[in-house]
């Protein structure tokens, strides 16, 4: 059985961490939040959701509150997004793990709505088994989606010989707890220094976490 890849979206093969950041300030200023630079959001940034806004406001939202915030990103976000691009060699290493013989699939805590017709954007669906979105509330993790990914996916892809490459802490402890393998990228949400003491490989280029995840389950 041939490793799969687990691709992440926002932050990892869609480079639109600018749009991001935007999005959060916009949503910060709802409340009467202050706005962070891209380098104090990667600083902080946490998941789940609820918890970041909570250490980057001072206080706890409430229902309204957050469902303020939750508009205002998701609104200016649309506004802003459509002008990021694929992380710098993604089409290439994606096309190469293909032809190598290898799979991989997509899935995104992004709405899949708005996932599905961004992806068909870049014409790159043809590489990925799956392609899942976010389908329930904004501020979850992502481990029960990856649960449902890899079922639907059935017995062709093994955990075990799965590796997920994503930007967040939150896409390892994912992997993890599916008994699949994780590679953290360094070029989307996360500082390093926050990523490491997850325990799994961090790299500074996709390049580099492709070719991990071939050493990992050689």
């Amino acid at each position: 059985m041939r490793t799969h890849i687990v691709w992440d979206w926002n932050g990892t093969l869609f480079h639109d961490m600018e749009a991001v950041v935007d999005a959060s300030n916009a949503a910060f200023a709802s409340v009467g939040g202050e706005p962070l630079t891209i380098e104090q959001y990667r600083a902080l940034y946490e998941i789940p959701i609820p918890r970041f806004y909570q250490r980057v406001l001072g206080f706890q939202p409430s229902g309204a509150e957050w469902e303020r915030l939750d508009a205002a990103f998701q609104d200016r976000y649309a506004q802003v997004s459509g002008d990021c691009a694929l992380t710098e060699g993604a089409a290439e290493l994606l096309a190469g793990w293909s032809a190598a013989g290898g799979t991989q699939s997509l899935l995104s805590m992004y709405a899949h709505e708005k996932l599905v017709p961004t992806v068909l954007r870049f014409g790159i669906e043809r590489h990925f088994l799956r392609v899942d979105g976010r389908t329930g509330p904004s501020h979850g993790q992502k481990a029960a989606s990856l649960v449902r990914h890899l079922a639907a996916l059935g017995p062709a892809v093994d955990p075990a010989r799965t590796v997920l490459i994503g930007d967040a802490a939150d896409d390892a402890l994912a992997a993890l707890e599916v008994g699949a393998h994780a590679v953290l990228y360094t070029g989307g949400s996360h500082v390093r220094e926050n990523l490491e003491p997850v325990g799994v490989p961090v790299v500074d280029s996709l390049a580099e976490a492709v070719e991990l995840a071939r050493k990992i389950t050689a």
